[in-house]
């Protein structure tokens, strides 16, 4: 069934208010987890939990990018080209647990609980993670993100859900671990049945081959990008104890949470950048660059103040008093957001132009760095050094993404240079004046950004349209209301 794509807005409104609410229900499940758990439980479970995230990546191997390239040039039908995915995912499926369960008893061969909290954990998680993509990737090509959402929201509640029944029922944490991927696994499950009314998934048609095409520079380029946020908790684990990692993934899974609202316009701008590109519409394409970066700009700085300026509230607040000494790494590692921001939409601007060589290029040197600087950084300054470890790898990946970005000095004018002294200025002029309460301070700064919006020409005219358009559409349904009454009436 071939459906009508939304526009650009409609489909960041759909995906801003469904992935606003499935991180307060996900960070919900954090607070549960982390109240239930020990540091040392919860660094154990941050470990397996990157692990098995980076095999949820290996179940993809960057063919969600592919189908959208493959979507986006119309020479292959809808259902032909899903059910090419779906034969190659599940195929992908199989061959992650074989190498990923083999790796772990090579690794950790002499730890029992970290091998049978894996399979508790990974089996049900990445087969959730792999049928949910199936089901967003389908709606991302036919730019309908309100069935995206859906599916987020969906696996967010189940979460919830879990982490409630297993806390009620006073599961031991291995449980809690199996609790937390079979939500995954249910919303999965709900995401192919919610695709299967739109499509119909055959297994006897033939793969289409254009499925094929660079598969390998997708591959490793998604695989970098997966790994580089997790890169943290799986370096640690080497440097520093069960309970410091605890206390860095408390403070790390706030900004990783908070990533997908970021994504939420990256997710609507990406099929159209494929689309433009391959049109050669190549103005365009630079134009609707220019305002995702400026757009989730503000988004990352927006999330990031009210953590840097009330770090140490917002820990005692959700996770009390035993978690405090993660206040400061969550003010140092909230720089992320801002940094993470913009890497998303200079990486999906070199995805879009099929530059995935150079983005895996620059990845693998953030990934290369991050590791060095993680190590040397945690073992000179425990979880203080981890954090600025953590914001030194995004600002890697920033100058070199920024280099490899056709049209660099157009993005480097009207966005990186003026937004990043803007922005830059703000912390500054804060920290010189030295307000005696944060508060204070983050109303401040947060006045600044909303004044960058307003004298921002593309941002508010951008503003401005979309306000005249809803009102049009509002104004032209009265009148239909009004003239459908009166038509009644006579």
């Amino acid at each position: 069934m071939k459906q009508k794509r939304n526009s650009i807005s409609i489909n960041i409104l759909h995906l801003f208010y469904s992935t606003a609410l499935s991180s307060i229900l996900n960070a919900c499940a954090l607070i549960i987890l982390a109240s239930y758990l020990q540091s040392s439980q919860y660094g154990l479970f941050s470990f397996i939990l990157a692990f098995a995230m980076v095999m949820g990546y290996f179940t993809d191997a960057g063919l969600s990018n592919i189908v959208l390239r493959e979507g986006a040039k119309q020479v292959v039908t809808q259902e032909v080209l899903l059910s090419s995915y779906v034969k190659l995912r599940f195929l992908l499926l199989i061959l992650t647990f074989f190498l990923g369960f083999i790796t772990l008893h090579i690794l950790y061969f002499d730890g029992p609980q970290i091998i049978q909290t894996g399979y508790l954990l990974i089996i049900p998680l990445v087969t959730g993670v792999a049928l949910q993509s199936i089901g967003t990737t389908y709606f991302q090509l036919c730019e309908k993100m309100q069935y995206s959402g859906l599916i987020r929201l969906f696996s967010s509640c189940c979460l919830v859900l879990c982490m409630l029944t297993g806390m009620v029922l006073r599961f031991d944490p291995i449980w809690m671990c199996f609790l937390y991927g079979a939500s995954y696994l249910f919303a999965g499950m709900f995401a192919l049945v919610l695709v299967n009314r739109y499509v119909a998934i055959s297994l006897k048609t033939p793969l289409h081959k254009g499925m094929f095409r660079n598969l390998w520079a997708f591959t490793i380029c998604g695989f970098l990008f997966v790994l580089l946020p997790h890169l943290g908790p799986l370096v640690l684990k080497s440097t520093l104890s069960l309970k410091e990692v605890g206390l860095f993934a408390v403070a790390y899974r706030i900004p990783q949470a908070l990533q997908q609202v970021p994504f939420v316009v990256a997710g609507s701008y990406y099929p159209v950048l494929f689309r433009t590109f391959q049109n050669g519409e190549k103005n365009r394409n630079l134009d609707h660059r220019i305002i995702q970066t400026k757009i989730m700009t503000i988004l990352g700085i927006v999330m990031t103040l009210p953590f840097f300026y009330l770090s140490d509230f917002i820990i005692s607040v959700l996770f009390g008093e035993s978690w405090k000494d993660a206040s400061l790494p969550l003010k140092i590692l909230s720089l992320m957001l801002v940094l993470q921001a913009v890497n998303i939409a200079l990486a999906d601007g070199l995805s879009s132009m099929e530059k995935q060589t150079q983005r895996a290029v620059i990845q693998v040197i953030s990934i290369v760095t991050g590791i060095i600087i993680y190590i040397l950084f945690s073992r000179s300054s425990g979880v203080f050094g981890a954090a600025v470890a953590g914001v030194c790898v995004e600002v890697t990946a920033l100058i070199g993404f920024w280099i490899c970005t056709a049209q660099r000095m157009s993005l480097l004018k009207r966005v990186i240079l003026p937004y990043g002294i803007f922005i830059s200025t703000g912390f500054l002029v804060v920290d010189f004046f030295d307000p005696a309460s944060q508060v204070l301070a983050l109303s401040f700064h947060g006045v600044t950004i909303v004044l960058l919006v307003f004298f921002d020409k593309d941002l508010s005219g951008k503003i401005m349209f979309i306000s005249k358009r809803f009102i049009l559409k509002y104004q032209t349904r009265k009148r239909r209301q009004v003239g459908g009454i009166e038509n009644k009436r006579s």
